[in-house]
């Protein structure tokens, strides 16, 4: 299941975690690793042609009032 809003289309970012170490090599002074931002989903029942689905929204979708829950 892809971690995406339904709605919007918001999926993961991805960027990286540096270290703020200041000693050592220059090689460990300051490594970056690989991470990424998932959005926060939420599972909303809504009518779609009149039978309830369910889909996942982000949090914003739901508070902006794009979504009508059942």
């Amino acid at each position: 299941m892809a971690a995406q809003c339904k709605i919007c289309g918001k999926g993961p970012q991805f960027g990286q975690n540096i270290r703020h170490v200041h000693s050592g090599s220059w090689a460990l002074r300051a490594p970056r690793t690989k991470r990424r931002w998932l959005p926060n989903l939420q599972s909303a029942r809504i009518m779609v042609d009149g039978q309830s689905t369910r889909i996942r929204v982000c949090t914003r979708c739901l508070k902006a009032g794009k979504v009508a829950r059942v």
